[in-house]
């Protein structure tokens, strides 16, 4: 008799990621002979369940399994459980095996200090061991949860699209389970009896992932029926194909309305759809110097009215001390 069909599931979904892995192993004559793989586990359910697949899967492959649990230190004991976490993984047979413990900041709020804080970690954790990937738990209710927060920010399409399932410098973070739900995870943890942890911050209203785990989501289902999370998740795959192309099309355009000394021309950029025109514009500011994770939507619509809505406006600040004018048919974004 085979495996528990959800414990085939995420093992099939692990298998296809390690393939990709190879074949891009295969391409680059640099690396050694085997590429190792880590998981990030935090000893929930998600994590716990794809440590456990990619544990058994590399036992059939050319590849190298290893794991890293970080401690934000944001609870009691977390540096405890952090180290029962790690031997768990070590466990499953996984090595090497490491937890990493961090310093959360406070900028962007809590979750996005403690998120930036983990990925530096994983970040650092990949360069000291030489792993080729890095594998993320994240499941479709998860990209489910990100579309919605992307909606609510309204920054468009770009926001809606979620999660990627290759993503990072190089294609480091793989994400095998963003096709897969989160109560078939779960099943699969019972199948093999694997302990998980429950992180409390999970289900604490404080947060505001969990509100919309616990309550959002839930009322979305109760008022439009049990497809809403996977028509949110195939939403994000539509938004990024669509914002991947307009990227494209912005990147083309960007030369093509540049006068021979390379600066933005007024009319050329009017002459654009508004959605390749902002990107251009979103493009030229941060080539300037903008940091791009302080440059809202609200910023580029600015910038675009100095291009739809000219009214002799003068020069608009952006972050970074970038700003924008225009001056004689010509967009002149400097660093000031």
């Amino acid at each position: 008799m085979g495996p528990h069909p959800a414990v085939a599931a995420i093992r099939l979904a692990v298998r296809r990621v390690l393939h990709d892995v190879l074949t891009d192993h295969t391409t680059d004559p640099t690396t050694p002979d085997e590429p190792l793989v880590l998981v990030a586990c935090s000893g929930g359910a998600d994590s716990m369940a794809l440590a456990s697949a990619l544990a058994f899967e590399t036992r059939k492959l050319p590849v190298r399994a290893g794991g890293i649990t970080v401690d934000h230190g944001l609870q009691d004991g977390s540096d405890t459980r952090a180290t029962e976490v790690a031997g768990r993984m070590t466990a499953l047979g996984l090595t090497p095996v490491e937890a990493v413990t961090v310093t959360v900041g406070r900028e962007g709020g809590p979750e996005a200090a403690a998120r930036d804080a983990r990925y530096a970690a994983l970040d650092a954790a990949a360069e000291r061991h030489g792993a080729a990937a890095i594998l993320l738990g994240h499941t479709r209710d998860d990209q489910a949860e990100t579309v919605l927060l992307g909606l609510a920010r309204g920054s468009g399409i770009r926001s809606l699209s979620g999660m990627a399932a290759v993503s990072g410098a190089a294609g480091r973070y793989r994400r095998p389970f963003l096709q897969l739900d989160r109560q078939t995870i779960r099943k699969a943890c019972i199948a093999q009896e694997l302990a998980v942890w429950d992180d409390p911050h999970n289900s604490d209203p404080a947060y505001t992932r969990s509100r919309l785990r616990h309550e959002g989501l839930p009322a979305l289902e109760k008022a439009l029926g049990k497809g809403v999370v996977e028509a949110l998740a195939r939403t994000a795959q539509l938004s990024r194909d669509d914002a991947d192309a307009l990227d494209t099309w912005a990147a083309d355009a960007e030369t093509a309305v540049r006068d021979e000394a390379g600066a933005l021309e007024c009319a050329k950029l009017f002459g654009l759809p508004p959605a390749v025109r902002r990107r251009v514009l979103r493009r030229a500011v941060i080539a300037e110097g903008a940091p791009a994770g302080s440059l809202f939507a609200r910023h580029i619509e600015e910038v675009d009215r100095l291009i739809t809505g000219w009214r002799g406006q003068g020069a608009i600040n952006l972050p970074g001390r970038v700003e924008a004018r225009r001056q004689g048919g010509r967009l002149v974004i400097r660093q000031g």
